[in-house]
């Protein structure tokens, strides 16, 4: 009888949901007909409207406190940081792209590219980023003008709906209809993100692997994103004072919420002393085996991170895992480790202020490490280097199934974009078929986009037998 009484409420629940979905969809697809046939600068005026509705200080400012209220995770001054760089940079980004009417002609080819909406999407978001990413998926999706309806994560209901009613006022502001950005709302469950899903048109989900999964498999076109498990290696050749700076201000941004915080590094031998020592100065602290074994029976509950210590100020972990004089002060802690795999907890993400170090002997054991880490957790995502040998750098991106191989950059501010790289801003990095998604790139306004290809013809181009086979006849034979 329990077994059916349960049922009997999933069953409730699944309706229900399907119910208020239905409901915001129509509103959408209101909305996306008409603005469907919206102008390029209509489009622009819409995706500065949400931008500005994050960007604006006093609006960055709440957002980023009512994230960390909500959530408990990360820091309210990094958060603020992360709503307007994120805003900002993606802005730049959108400014510069046409996605309206012809976008591209190639009379060589006689190709002409029509740019037109993909419909309405359907954009999962996570409690780590439930303002920036929202807002970052709404702009990339009004862009291409199309419209878009958030599934936030349950603790972050709060803090992605007044994200939503901020960007709906900046929509209403410029003559958009508003119910081009809507979220679900509360309560916010599987059953409702399924059927969301399901019903939308294009599903872009950041955050839950189970989320990811379940948009592969609900019969629309889907894109999601990998596990994150930054390795980095110090070879021999590093400032090691500008790589420790970097990694510390990557490692502790947000309390390491990112996906792009370094988990570990790989250290070689000849420098292993002198990295540490640039490490501590940088703010780190390395934990004795005592300290170590400490940590590890606290940051894992049940084989599960402990909620209670990830993405929490250094001081309050320290005191909480009960670390040793000069941990207070410690912006992040560093633990020696040998193994990679199940077996080893700290080769695994970790969404705290711990960073994982391995010793090697040269940079080629440094790139065989990094490949098992990649490997056992991470694959396709990104990894890094610190050296004065570009030699290097460029070997780990021949050898290794990664998507980005960042060269002395701070992981958290290269990854998703920067003012200094080529990677488009975003808050989604795919990480291929390596890590189980359908994009191996920075997620961008180009995934929203459906294009219509105008083919007209043009001088025969069709090269002779001898011209294609030559070659191989005179090596194989006929």
């Amino acid at each position: 009888m329990a077994n059916t009484a349960q049922q009997t409420q999933q069953n409730d629940e699944v309706i229900q949901a399907q119910q208020v979905v239905d409901g915001l969809l129509r509103k959408a697809r209101v909305a996306q007909q008409q603005f469907a046939n919206a102008s390029q600068q209509q489009a622009d005026d819409a995706v500065t409207a949400l931008a500005w509705s994050l960007y604006r200080s006093d609006n960055a400012k709440r957002l980023a406190e009512l994230a960390v209220e909500d959530t408990g995770l990360g820091k309210v001054a990094d958060k603020i940081i992360k709503n307007t760089r994120k805003t900002f940079g993606t802005l730049r980004d959108l400014s510069r792209a046409k996605t309206v009417g012809i976008i591209e002609e190639q009379p060589e080819l006689g190709l002409v590219k029509y740019a037109k909406p993909v419909g309405v999407v359907a954009a999962v978001t996570p409690s780590t980023n439930p303002s920036a990413t929202p807002v970052n998926k709404a702009m990339m999706a009004i862009k291409g003008c199309n419209a878009i309806i958030i599934a936030p994560s349950p603790a972050g209901l709060r803090t992605t709906s007044e994200s939503v009613n901020l960007m709906r006022q900046g929509l209403a502001r410029v003559g958009a209809p508003a119910d081009l950005v809507q979220v679900l709302p509360a309560p916010v469950n599987k059953a409702a993100t399924n059927a969301l899903m399901r019903s939308c048109d294009l599903s872009v989900v950041t955050g839950s692997q189970n989320n990811v999964k379940g948009a592969y498999s609900s019969g629309k076109p889907a894109i999601g994103v990998g596990v994150g498990n930054v390795c980095v290696i110090i070879d021999a050749t590093a400032d090691l004072d500008d790589a420790a700076a970097k990694i510390c201000q990557s490692k502790t941004f947000d309390n390491s919420t990112s996906c792009s915080s370094e988990n570990s590094l790989v250290i070689v031998d000849e420098i292993y002393d002198d990295a540490i020592a640039a490490l501590k100065s940088a703010g780190g602290y390395l934990c004795s085996a005592d300290e170590k074994e400490m940590i590890q029976e606290s940051l894992w509950q049940n084989g599960k991170l402990n909620r209670h210590l990830i993405a929490k100020d250094a001081d309050l972990f320290a005191h909480k895992i009960g670390l040793g004089t000069g941990s207070e002060t410690a912006r992040f802690f560093m633990v020696e480790e040998t193994g990679i795999g199940d077996d080893y907890l700290f080769s695994d993400e970790k969404l705290s202020l711990v960073l994982t170090v391995y010793r090697a002997g040269d940079f080629r054991q440094a790139k065989k490490t990094l490949s098992r880490m990649l490997n056992y957790k991470g694959r396709g995502h990104s990894c890094g280097i610190h050296t004065s040998e570009l030699a290097h750098a460029t070997e780990l991106a021949e050898e290794l199934e990664v998507v980005r191989v960042l060269v002395n950059q701070a992981h958290t501010f290269g990854n998703g974009g920067g003012f200094n790289t080529g990677l488009p801003f975003t808050l989604s990095m795919g990480c291929g078929t390596w890590g189980g998604n359908s994009i191996s790139e920075n997620l961008n306004y180009r995934h929203f986009l459906n294009i219509t290809h105008l083919v007209t013809t043009i001088a025969e181009d069709k090269p002779s037998e001898e011209e294609l086979f030559g070659e191989y006849w005179k090596k194989y034979g006929r």
